[in-house]
């Protein structure tokens, strides 16, 4: 479903598309001088309108996927450097490395040092880590992750008691899925920009100042009280066609 912001583009634009349609049935009567709210130029403005949503709605599906595709990927992040933190604990590496560690860990994961209303503490009473709910949202933006994440695997590559049998546990396996995470938070970038160009040019061709869209419309509003009344049927056919700015 679309978004309600994207929505109200739409709106503008079907709109439009009956403003033209209500003063081309004024025939002759309907007569600017300023060509740019003449019958040729609202349906060449028209169809710009179009082709701009048009390309925003191409640009979006790519963008969602690779959204969605990234929150798959990182969903078990959190709970996975939880549990090799508490391999980490338990392995007999020095509380000097393993609070080195846990500081990179706590990046990853997006709790404070001293944590704010945390729901749980560093350590539980049996001694194991446990991951602090309150977030940071200085350090759990993708990128932040992902860099953080390569940070503690070349850590943990370093500290010989870092050797889980865990498959899931291993540097290896962990380099794989930093390589992984990588890849998707890419993808969104990617998508991103295609998408982020697409609304720059739907918002000049319906916003921009004077020439745009919405400003045309309203013009052409301007002009039809002037010619026919305020209280003309004509008027009152187009006042009622709303024509919104984006915020």
């Amino acid at each position: 479903m679309p978004s309600k912001s994207e929505t109200g583009h739409a709106i503008n634009v079907a709109n439009f598309n009956d403003l033209i349609s209500f003063v081309q049935g004024y025939g002759a009567s309907y007569n600017p001088s300023n060509a740019a709210i003449g019958i040729p130029a609202l349906e060449t403005l028209l169809a710009a309108g179009n082709n701009a949503l048009a390309g925003v709605n191409a640009a979006i599906p790519p963008y969602n996927t690779a959204v969605a595709a990234r929150e798959v990927a990182f969903a078990p992040l959190s709970k996975l450097i939880t549990r090799v933190m508490n391999f980490l604990k338990a392995s007999g590496a020095s509380p000097q490395v393993y609070d080195n560690a846990r500081t990179i860990a706590r990046k990853i994961q997006g709790v404070r040092a001293s944590a704010k209303n945390a729901t749980a503490a560093p350590d539980n009473e049996n001694g194991e880590a446990t991951e602090i709910k309150t977030a940071s949202s200085s350090q759990m933006s993708f990128n932040n992750r992902v860099e953080n994440l390569g940070k503690l695997v070349q850590l943990l590559s370093v500290i010989p008691e870092y050797n889980p049998n865990e498959p899931e546990l291993t540097t290896a396996a962990l380099i794989t899925l930093h390589s992984e995470l990588n890849t998707r938070n890419t993808a969104v970038i990617a998508a991103e920009v295609p998408l982020s160009n697409a609304r720059i040019a739907r918002n000049e061709v319906l916003y921009a100042d004077t020439t745009g869209l919405v400003d045309i419309a309203l013009t052409v509003k301007n002009y039809s009280k002037a010619v026919f009344g305020a209280t003309s049927p004509q008027y009152k056919q187009i006042s009622k066609l709303k024509f919104t700015r984006a915020k």
